[in-house]
């Protein structure tokens, strides 16, 4: 059962053709506005031009590839490209004149839990209103994008394993080789000396690589459209400069709870967001974590479907590893071989769940997947990358900046947290009084940029 936190009271306006709708959080102190697709919001960009522009990338990778179709599946994997690329531009319609949500029909394991989130919409909407591409939550309707390419592809046999964002992800890491090479060099050097590392220079190491993760989620395939948004360059020479664009920065407290308890057993979870370099940047992290006996085991939680572009899948870690191994570069390969065995010695261990492709916000985590929510609980600290996890945390509500990060995560509190993310999306709780009016003065785009980011912790449990 799906519990709804949002009341159902709205006022309704309407701008040219557009219509969004104003939730009143009556409940706190602070009013906030759900968000909806607001005329010239960010969301309202999103679905406008950025999510057909995936789309419109997604049908040309399939055409694409319509020789490799063929010469793997025959003509059969001809008919499977004809049904799919029919099946994307029906869907690209669908989005571009808002037509109405309508119901998955793959009967994957996620359908029903799908339709009746859309039952749910229905219910927050008048009598006759049903729930339309620039009429339903901004959270909600990419979830959806991304949950229907996936029903595309399933319902084109034989190509339906297909990932249509693996060619951008494998050129993104690609294009970032240099500063694969940099960060790998940094990382095993480090290590030659740990032994001999004061405690003050091991905490300088950790609070270097937990950074090097945060800037590592600028590159993200969804915001940029699909296009090329790789690291061409080593981060670790630009942290200095970018120390004053860390908004919310908690390294302190995360030091504190992991390495208070230096001796004993301790797990760290990263529930990862985007492949290619940022993969890596999350890699090095849980390496120095283990190296320094701050954590004794590693769990990675990724997507189970190709998601938002450049959303982390076993296909992709698996890859990535492939890679460094495949390569003549003496410390790549050998973080090729530690976390090869790290997965296999059980060192790091990957989880995929679900939950992590519903568009649920997290604080209806125990309810929807108690069992996931259980397994984090086992956790000592959770550390959640990027910019969706941070929407779903926070409920996507566009809260006051001052409200406390506790307070924004409601009921969600099954461990010690801590969110790590580049701001590309209109919300941001957490900050100092006038800070957040402060920057959008001088930079209107501040919160979607990329260019400012948090390291945002929370010990409630």
């Amino acid at each position: 059962m799906i519990r709804s936190t949002v009341p159902k009271i709205r006022k309704k306006f309407k701008i040219t053709e557009l219509y969004f709708y104003l939730c009143i959080n009556l409940s706190s102190a602070h009013s906030y506005c759900l968000i909806f697709v607001l005329y010239r919001s960010f969301a309202y960009f999103t679905v406008k031009d950025r999510l057909p522009q995936i789309l419109t990338k997604v049908i040309d990778t399939v055409h694409r590839y319509k020789h490799k179709f063929l010469e793997e599946y025959g003509e059969e994997g001809i008919d499977g490209e004809k049904r799919a690329l029919a099946y994307f531009s029906k869907l690209r319609n669908e989005m571009q004149t808002d037509k109405p949500i309508i119901p998955i029909i793959d009967d994957l394991p996620d359908t029903h839990i799908w339709n009746e989130y859309l039952q749910y919409q229905k219910s927050l909407l008048g009598d006759g209103e049903q729930p339309s591409w620039f009429r339903s939550p901004w959270l909600y309707v990419e979830c959806y994008l991304y949950r229907r390419i996936h029903e595309g592809m399933t319902l084109s046999p034989p190509i339906s394993t297909y990932d249509v964002f693996m060619e951008a992800k494998n050129d993104g890491y690609l294009q970032s080789e240099n500063a694969v090479i940099a960060l790998c060099t940094h990382l095993q050097e480090f290590k030659t000396n740990i032994a001999d590392t004061s405690e003050a220079g091991c905490k300088e190491a950790f609070s270097k690589l937990l950074q090097v993760s945060l800037w590592g989620n600028k590159c993200d395939l969804s915001i940029s459209g699909g296009q090329d948004n790789s690291q061409k360059f080593s981060i670790l020479n630009s942290l200095e400069s970018f120390k004053s664009n860390i908004l919310v920065d908690n390294t302190e407290s995360v030091w504190q709870i992991l390495s208070q308890k230096k001796n004993s057993s301790r797990r760290v979870d990263i529930v990862l967001d985007n492949a290619g370099f940022e993969l890596i940047t999350d890699f090095v992290l849980a390496d120095i974590l283990l190296s320094l006996k701050l954590a004794t085991e590693v769990h990675f939680h990724a997507k189970c479907i190709p998601w938002y572009v450049s959303d982390t899948t076993k296909r992709d870690i698996d890859w990535t590893i492939k890679q460094l191994l495949s390569t003549n570069n003496r410390w790549m390969s050998k973080c090729g071989e530690i976390w090869k065995e790290n997965l296999k010695k059980g060192r790091w261990v990957y989880h995929e769940h679900l939950f992590w492709t519903l568009p649920h916000e997290f604080c209806s985590m125990a309810q929807t997947a108690p069992d996931l929510y259980s397994e984090l609980q086992k956790s000592d600290l959770v550390l959640f990358k990027g910019d969706l996890n941070y929407r779903k945390l926070t409920g996507d509500r566009k809260w006051d900046f001052t409200v406390p990060f506790t307070q924004a995560l409601t009921t969600f509190h099954p461990a010690p947290l801590c969110s790590v993310r580049t701001l590309k999306s209109d919300v941001q709780v957490g900050l100092k009084p006038g800070a957040g009016e402060q920057l959008a003065v001088s930079e209107t785009d501040w919160m979607i940029s990329g260019k400012y980011g948090i390291i945002q912790f929370d010990a409630s449990v």
